[in-house]
């Protein structure tokens, strides 16, 4: 069973009639679309979509559609959104953003997927590339070795069931008290690494088991273990606070809520599917499964959703430690002395009850981010005090093998997407036509070519992740540049990759 959200991708280009997407389409701006109300029926808003006019003829018409559909949903505020990123997915299209009143609105699981609190960190160290190119291969074998990857791995721990219980409800703040981190760790996760409001009575006895052994495991499909090097600042005021300068090494850690949110999304799909008949609400997909956002439905979910990041954000802080003990053995120095600090971690497949202006006034509402990530604004409480100036750091992997960016939220943001931006390239070809497309030792020559030291389970990983499966990273980090949701900080390049 798959533990990220590619459930969507599986179909992309498999459209039987051509649709020409500009007809489906309105241009706004050289970088916005509306989808208006009338694309089909019973849409309560209109549907916008942030792409340039180039990443517009790459849109699969199914993902308009997605867009669409998410905009016939009780109580949706403004529009339903969709990043540069955006392809087809489960219900929403992944790269959506859809904001819902917290009274009269709804919560839908297709609107976080299936891997809930799949999110990106970005550990800083005071190396320089000419000091890790030397040892790349160790390196990266060490990190292969010492982070368990894969479909099923099992970690190096062993929880015991009130351990598991502790995960799910104080998420990274438990792996540092356990001894995986360090105070200022918890200080850079976004939700400082624990959403309140976690109720472990709703998750099941079997989404249990399967997160129980896979506690500090990285995964397998998109998620990877990558060290970087900055390879150009754009902002030289926030890459200051951000303690980034060019040559220095990083490393990015991108994974989720494992087996464990995977059941804990299929659980409540199956009980907010009856939802949807019992409280008469109509939609056009039943991948919309959703139920009014106060009802005993929608808040089991919610409270099972909120351990499902708990644990994603543990997760991340054991993988975190020993990465750091990778680092120690491979250069012979400690992590504070390596300077292995964390930069930020962000998550991007979340629903969070957030305060918001709407049409001049306040409100609470339940933002659903699905292949999204929080792009706060400088000022805003919520960003970290060693960033409030400048604004969150909004953290965007690209595909293997091309560059990953730093950005940091601006003030557009909050007028334009409920703060939130763009989480990655967006993949245009599924897995299952990668695989056919590509050769995955092929393609790992060709990137040991080009100076990146790749590791993998299998060769067939390599294939599906491919640089050639995805969009321009670049291409999809200045749409939100020039829409001022969120602003390039650094540009950093991949010297070394673990994937499972």
């Amino acid at each position: 069973m798959v533990e990220s959200e590619d459930i969507g991708t599986e179909e992309l280009g498999t459209e039987s009639v051509p649709r020409d997407i500009k007809s489906m389409v309105l241009k706004l701006s050289d970088n916005s679309w509306e989808i208006p109300r009338g694309h089909i029926p019973n849409m309560r808003v209109p549907g916008r979509l942030f792409v340039s006019e180039n990443l517009l003829g790459g849109i699969d018409p199914d993902t308009i559609d997605q867009i669409a559909n998410v905009a016939t949903l009780p109580g949706i505020q403004k529009y339903s959104m969709a990043m540069p990123d955006a392809h087809l997915g489960y219900g929403f299209a992944i790269g959506g953003v859809a904001a819902f009143d917290a009274e009269e609105g709804v919560i839908s699981p297709g609107g976080v997927g299936f891997d809930i609190n799949c999110g990106v960190r970005l550990i800083r160290t005071n190396l320089q590339k000419e000091d890790v190119v030397p040892k790349i291969k160790t390196l990266v074998d060490e990190l292969f070795n010492n982070v368990p990857s894969g479909v099923g791995s099992k970690s190096r721990f062993r929880a015991s069931d009130r351990e598991l219980d502790s995960v799910f409800l104080e998420g990274a703040k438990w792996a540092v008290e356990a001894g995986y981190g360090v105070e200022a760790d918890v200080e850079h996760c976004e939700g400082n690494g624990c959403l309140e409001g976690a109720d472990i009575s709703h998750v099941s006895t079997k989404a249990r088991a399967r997160g129980k052994p896979q506690i500090g495991t990285l995964g397998s499909g998109n998620h990877f273990l990558e060290v970087q090097y900055v390879d150009e600042i754009y902002d030289r005021e926030a890459a200051s606070a951000f303690g980034l300068e060019e040559g220095q090494v990083t490393v990015m850690v991108h994974c989720g809520s494992r087996g464990a949110g995977h059941q804990i999304c299929t659980d409540h799909l199956k009980e907010l599917s009856q939802a949807v008949k019992k409280y008469g609400i109509e939609i056009p997909d039943k991948q919309l499964a959703c139920a009014p956002a106060q009802s005993r439905e929608a808040q089991n979910y919610f409270k099972a959703m909120l351990c499902a990041a708990n644990y994603a954000w543990a997760n991340r802080q054991m993988i975190t430690h020993w990465t750091r003990e990778s680092f120690e053995k491979v250069f012979g120095r400690d992590a504070d002395d390596l300077g292995m600090s964390l930069l930020y971690d962000v998550a991007h497949n979340v629903a969070k009850l957030e305060e918001h202006n709407i049409d001049g006034r306040k409100k609470e509402v339940y933002v659903h981010r699905k292949g999204a990530t929080r792009a706060f604004p400088a000022g805003h409480p919520e960003v970290p005090a060693a960033y409030r100036d400048v604004g969150q750091p909004v953290l965007i992997p690209g595909s293997m093998g091309t560059p990953s960016f730093i950005l940091c939220g601006a003030k557009e943001a909050m007028n334009v997407s409920f703060g939130s931006a763009c989480h990655g390239a967006g993949r245009i070809m599924s897995r299952a036509h990668a695989k056919k497309e590509f050769h995955g030792q092929s393609i790992k020559d060709n990137l040991e070519a080009q100076g990146i030291t790749v590791r993998a389970t299998h060769p067939s990983v390599i294939a599906e992740e491919a640089p050639g499966v995805y969009k321009s990273s670049s291409e999809v980090v200045n749409v939100v540049h020039e829409l001022g949701i969120a602003r390039k900080v650094a540009r950093v390049i991949p010297i070394g990759v673990a994937k499972g």
